[in-house]
């Protein structure tokens, strides 16, 4: 189980992006954000940010730290998503593959040390970031319904968590 805890556990596990403390990934050294969009910024059929959305990505820009949204969606999506809150983003990513994670890291003109990785899926954001060696964060899904591959792939995740949770290397980010 030691290669699966070391490529499928997030380095933290929080309720939403609203619960991860901003000044304490300043004060690792965070200088970047590789965000996923659907079920983990918005639900996956809402088209723009929320104002709440809209202020967290503010805040993170004024500590300093830079947000690429990478997603395995279609560049319409992401394209028309991202524009609201004028960042970078990378359509059809293929995660967990690493190339898009490489590509956003350059982007933000940052090292891999400096990056951290959000996502909602075990098997694309946290196997992709973990893959690179960059510091993961899970969110819990923004909803609850997803596409076939999605569901597919949360039977998994809950095998992988419950496994987890009940070894004690899980627990819930306390803010």
């Amino acid at each position: 189980m030691g290669l699966v805890r070391k490529f499928f556990m997030p380095n933290s596990y929080v309720q939403s992006i609203f619960q991860i403390d901003l000044d304490k990934l300043v004060d690792k050294g965070v200088k970047g954000i590789i965000t996923d969009l659907d079920n983990t910024l918005v639900g996956w059929d809402v088209k723009e940010p929320t104002e709440r959305v809209k202020a967290w990505f503010k805040e993170a820009n004024e500590k300093g730290i830079t947000i690429t949204i990478v997603s395995n969606n279609n560049e319409s999506r992401v394209a028309s998503f991202s524009q609201h809150l004028d960042i970078d983003f990378i359509f059809k990513a293929r995660k967990p593959m690493g190339k898009a994670f490489d590509k956003a890291i350059t982007k933000m003109n940052i090292r891999p040390d400096q990056t951290v990785v959000i996502g909602d899926q075990m098997l694309t954001d946290v196997f992709g970031g973990n893959r690179r060696g960059l510091y993961t964060i899970m969110v819990v899904p923004v909803k609850r319904t997803d596409g076939f591959i999605t569901k597919v792939n949360r039977l998994i995740e809950r095998r992988l968590l419950r496994h987890f949770s009940k070894k004690g290397y899980i627990t819930w980010e306390e803010n």
